[in-house]
């Protein structure tokens, strides 16, 4: 059984999986890891999203407010072996519901070019492509996404 828990980035199982999430990136990212990894410090994250199937942390993501009314998507993950079975998509929803809860009225996200599985989900969430924003502006190897939500 799936379920879907909130909390922060102080649980445990949050760090287990960005521990995780972090060495996938530093294979992914090559030479430019170092920096986004500056960018990606879940010490303060006060929304964190964690999936569970059977007791067992597969997967997480996190909120930080960005602007206001918008709020950035972080550190979306999910283990290889359960990938495919729509627990990203889960885990965005739930992130999404916290967004609308907390009177934000868009999502903001930054991934990279190498991560094809992020950026097919995102679409699949009707996340639309913007000009990169912020520390991510001058990098050829992101690609930045918006959602109003409804």
């Amino acid at each position: 059984m799936m379920l879907f828990i909130r909390t922060n980035s102080a649980h445990i199982d949050f760090g287990a999986l960005v521990a995780k999430l972090d060495d996938d990136l530093k294979i992914r990212d090559g030479e430019d890891h170092a920096f986004y990894a500056q960018f990606n410090k879940t010490a303060s994250l006060q929304q964190v999203v964690i999936a569970y199937e059977n007791e067992k942390a597969i997967g997480c993501g996190a909120l930080r407010p960005y602007a206001p009314g918008s709020i950035e998507i972080k550190r979306m993950y999910v283990a290889p072996e359960k990938r495919k079975k729509g627990i990203a998509t889960g885990i965005l929803k739930e992130l999404e519901k916290w967004a609308k809860e907390l009177n934000y009225h868009q999502c903001i996200l930054e991934t990279g070019k190498n991560q094809p599985e992020a950026i097919a989900l995102y679409f699949k969430n009707n996340y639309q492509i913007v000009p990169n924003f912020g520390q991510y502006t001058k990098s050829d190897n992101s690609l930045c996404f918006e959602k109003t939500l409804g």
